[in-house]
């Protein structure tokens, strides 16, 4: 990393860390991941209770990601829905106020690279995302081992990393576009909407559209059921929300052998076991690589952008 790079890196991070806007977002996360966490780890204790199974039977810490009693959503479906408003949050007036505040000139007049700038908040952004997933993460497990009195096996803590790195890739993805739209909007407050208004329609409105454009109808020949959920789900994968509900799903749940539509004569013969890590990954690699994809091309088109920008003094 050069010098420049490195200054500008380590500046960003202090401003992320000592402005009220990361701990407002992150402290409303950890919130919510809290207490899903709380009526997890109750409504796991009551099933096990109610089994007589031993508590360090099967998969017990994934539960605390993915159950629910009814009462609140459940772990993975409180990071999916307030995830995106962290990255845009970090990210979304980082080259505008700098021009509103006549200070991006006064930077390009030092001896740094002008691409560093642009680096600088883009990966500090990023890093301070990573680290702040990790640190909620191990927070979950260390009150898993809490409430349980059970260390959880190294399958599961590598597929819950891996959960929390590509969460880590998801909020790039919603970063980037907000960097994207402080390039593309001088006022913050526009750029911000703007942001807000592309995770409500990837959220609510896409897959209302999808239903629309390509319903599955469950009636005909096995050939076309299949084709129309072929269909659906390819629609479906454009949108960066169902890709990263479909790879976590699918990294915590290692009960799920396969996420195309299969037959009955497909299913004959498998074996009613979990999946191994391994598996799992393979299954869900082409969603991470297109989150990684998005997150570059975003990336890339706001860098471009900067690069050819005329700026001048106010």
């Amino acid at each position: 990393m050069r010098r420049s790079l490195a200054v500008l890196f380590q500046k960003e991070v202090a401003d992320y860390l000592h402005s009220w806007r990361f701990p407002i977002l992150m402290g409303l996360i950890a919130l919510t991941a809290i207490a899903s966490m709380y009526t997890a780890s109750q409504a796991i204790q009551e099933a096990v209770n109610r089994a007589d199974q031993p508590l360090g039977a099967g998969y017990l810490f994934l539960y605390l990601f993915t159950t629910s009693d009814g009462r609140l959503p459940s772990f993975l479906a409180f990071v999916g829905f307030l995830a995106p408003l962290l990255g845009i949050g970090m990210t979304f007036d980082a080259i505008s106020s700098e021009e509103n505040r006549n200070t991006l000139i006064r930077l390009l007049s030092q001896p740094i690279y002008r691409d560093d700038i642009i680096l600088s908040k883009w990966l500090a952004a990023l890093a301070v995302v990573t680290v702040s997933f990790l640190a909620l993460g191990f927070f979950v497990i260390g009150g898993g081992i809490l409430a349980f009195g059970v260390l959880p096996s190294l399958e599961e803590v590598a597929r819950m990393l891996t959960f929390l790195l590509l969460t880590a890739v998801y909020v790039a993805v919603w970063q980037s576009l907000a960097l994207l739209f402080s390039l593309r909007f001088k006022s913050g407050a526009t750029s911000l909407l703007a942001g807000l208004a592309a995770w409500l329609f990837f959220m609510l409105f896409y897959p209302m559209i999808v239903n629309v454009v390509a319903p599955v109808t469950g009636q005909g020949t096995v050939a076309k059921v299949l084709g129309e959920i072929s269909r659906h789900l390819w629609l479906s994968r454009l949108s960066p929300v169902f890709l990263y509900q479909e790879a976590t799903e699918t990294l915590l749940s290692p009960d799920v052998r396969s996420l195309m539509p299969i037959t009955l004569e497909q299913a004959y013969g498998a074996l009613p076991t979990p999946i191994s890590f391994g598996q799992s990954l393979l299954l869900v690699w082409p969603q991470v690589v297109t989150l990684l994809a998005m997150s570059a091309v975003l990336f890339a088109l706001s860098f471009v952008l900067f690069m050819r920008q005329d700026i001048q003094s106010r």
